[in-house]
């Protein structure tokens, strides 16, 4: 059973959009108004996957993508504390979500959420186009955070574990 945390409580349409994507998947989604306290939203979403749902994976969207606003990266640390002091060892997966176009300045959020998050993979999204998602391997050679997933698309289908082997022969153009 999964449930989904809509922590990403400060951009105006993403609490809209994971409940979307959650009625899609038939997901239960915990969420506050936008503009809560992304903690508050957080540490409602385990009690809620620990107690009442009984979830055996809970998965928490948090607000991200700009690594040069200090108020958010400090959030992000805060997120961390109210996890860990919840579940032991929590959070046991953080997931960094880059866009494949992004280019050299995804090396940038690596590290910078890196440092505040703990970031222990990538997800890269939007290999669909022309961008092919390059600067995934400087990040693994630099910091060493593997990509775990891959979106292609905007179907729920479109989302998979990564292919190195794939992912490279896209890069190089080979087939």
């Amino acid at each position: 059973r999964v449930l989904l945390g809509a922590a990403d409580t400060f951009r105006a349409a993403a609490v809209e959009q994971l409940k979307i994507w959650g009625e899609r998947a038939s997901v239960e989604v915990i969420a506050h108004n936008p503009g809560a306290d992304p903690g508050a939203v957080l540490f409602d979403a385990m009690r809620a996957s620990q107690e009442s749902r009984q979830a055996d994976l809970l998965l928490v969207d948090t607000a991200g993508r700009l690594q040069t606003k200090f108020n958010l990266m400090k959030e992000l640390e805060k997120l961390k504390t109210v996890a860990n002091k919840q579940v032991h060892r929590a959070p046991h997966e953080v997931l960094l979500v880059l866009d494949a176009s992004t280019g050299q300045n995804a090396i940038s959020q690596a590290k910078a959420f890196g440092a505040s998050a703990g970031v222990t993979g990538i997800v890269l999204t939007k290999l669909d186009g022309t961008s092919k998602g390059g600067v995934v391997l400087s990040i693994k050679r630099e910091l060493g955070v593997p990509v775990r997933f891959v979106g292609t698309g905007e179907r729920i289908d479109d989302f998979a574990l990564f292919d190195p082997v794939a992912f490279v022969d896209g890069l190089l153009g080979e087939e």
